[in-house]
C-alpha cells in the first residue's frame, strides 16, 4: 500500500513539476509570485506532498527560491545574471551552429528550413514561440555533440525565469525568422564559421529585446 501510494505521489509530483514550470515559462507565474502548497494543490487538483516535491524540484533547478518568513517563491534574476545566460546561449548556440554546418544532414536541413517557414505563416504567437523552440532543438541535435546537449538543456531551464518569449513582438518575430534564415543559409553553405556568427547575431538581438522587456515591468533591473 505504502509503496502504491508513493508511486502515485511520484507520478503526481512529475506532473505538477511539469504545470508550474510551464507556468514560469509562459508568464503565469512571475518572478516574486509566492507558491503556497495549500493553494497549488487546491489548484492541481493534488495533495501537498507532490506539490512540495515540485517545489524542490523548481528550486534545485534555480527557478524558485525560499525567503525568510515567506517560503517559496519564484526567482528574481538579477541584472548581471540576465546578461551571463544570453552570453552562455551565445557561446553554447553558437556553437552548435558551426557544428551543424559539418555533421547536419540535407534531411535535417530541409527540416529546420521547413520549421522556419511554418513560422513564417504562423499568425499566432504561441505557435510561433513553439515552433521556435523546435527549431532551435532541431538545431542543436543536428549538431550532434551529446555533451554540448546537455549543456544547453541546463541552460534551458535557467532561461525559462525569464517567462514569455519576447517573439510576441510582432518586429521580432519577423526579425527573428529572418535571422534564422542567415543561419541557414551558412548552414546550406556548410561555413561553420559564418553559422556561428549569425547564430550569435541572433541569440544577441534577442537579448536586446528582453533587456528593454524587463526593464520596462522592473525598472529596477538596471546595471549595478
Amino acid at each position: 500500500m505504502d509503496d502504491s501510494a508513493n508511486s502515485t505521489d511520484g507520478l503526481h509530483g512529475n506532473a505538477a513539476y511539469v504545470t508550474l514550470m510551464n507556468e514560469i515559462r509562459d508568464g503565469k507565474l512571475v518572478p516574486g509570485d509566492r507558491l503556497r502548497e495549500v493553494e497549488l494543490a487546491a489548484r492541481l487538483g493534488v495533495s501537498r506532498t507532490p506539490v512540495r516535491e515540485a517545489i524542490r524540484q523548481l528550486e534545485a533547478d534555480g527557478l524558485v527560491t525560499h525567503l525568510p518568513r515567506q517560503g517559496a517563491s519564484v526567482r528574481q534574476l538579477e541584472y548581471p545574471e540576465v546578461m551571463e545566460l544570453y552570453e552562455m546561449r551565445a557561446v553554447l548556440e553558437g556553437t552548435a551552429a558551426r557544428l551543424a554546418a559539418r555533421t547536419a544532414s540535407d534531411v535535417e536541413l530541409a527540416e529546420l528550413t521547413a520549421i522556419n517557414e511554418d513560422m513564417r505563416a504562423c499568425d499566432s504567437a504561441e505557435e510561433a514561440a513553439r515552433l521556435n523552440r523546435v527549431f532551435h532543438a532541431a538545431l542543436l541535435d543536428a549538431s550532434k555533440n551529446r555533451f554540448l546537449h546537455k549543456s544547453m538543456m541546463g541552460l534551458h531551464r535557467a532561461l525559462i525565469i525569464l517567462g514569455p518569449t519576447t517573439l510576441s513582438q510582432t518586429l521580432r518575430f519577423e526579425n527573428a525568422v529572418d535571422e534564422h534564415d542567415s543561419v541557414l543559409a551558412a548552414l546550406r553553405a556548410r561555413d561553420g564559421a559564418a553559422a556561428e556568427t549569425a547564430m550569435r547575431a541572433h541569440i544577441e538581438a534577442a537579448q536586446q529585446v528582453r533587456i528593454r522587456a524587463l526593464r520596462a515591468t522592473n525598472p529596477a533591473l538596471t546595471p549595478d
